[in-house]
């Protein structure tokens, strides 16, 4: 089964230190070459995004910087595990070499794979 983990933070408004993205590089080459990470990618700055919104048939776009959220999504990242509890595992690991945070695990779709959710409430 296929997790999506969305990394988010405070914004630090600054770049990830080279010790920082050393421990990154080597966590991110492991579950490569271990086939749990099938795809990763950090965010730059909110200042550099848009939020874009549809309701009552209009679209509201504003344009970063999110100051009024406390967390921003900084990354995300494609698991590929054989349980939830894994997936909550590797979202651990992951916490501990970026630090303050969470991570939302959101299982992904797979058709012929996944069970239908209503059957399981």
């Amino acid at each position: 089964m296929k997790f999506l983990s969305l990394y988010k933070s405070a914004e630090k408004g600054v770049p990830p230190s080279q010790e920082e993205m050393t421990r990154m590089g080597k966590l991110v080459e492991d579950g490569m070459k271990a086939g749990w990470l099938l795809g990763t990618e950090g965010c730059l700055p909110s200042a550099l995004g848009a939020r874009v919104r549809f309701s009552n048939d209009k679209h509201t776009v504003t344009d970063g910087p999110f100051t009024e959220a406390k967390e921003v999504v900084g990354g995300f990242a494609i698991l590929q595990v054989s349980s939830k509890e894994e997936a909550i595992k590797l979202a651990k690991d992951f916490l501990k070499v970026v630090g303050d945070g969470e991570c939302e695990l959101r299982q992904i779709y797979e058709a012929g794979t996944c069970t239908d959710a209503a059957a399981q409430s």
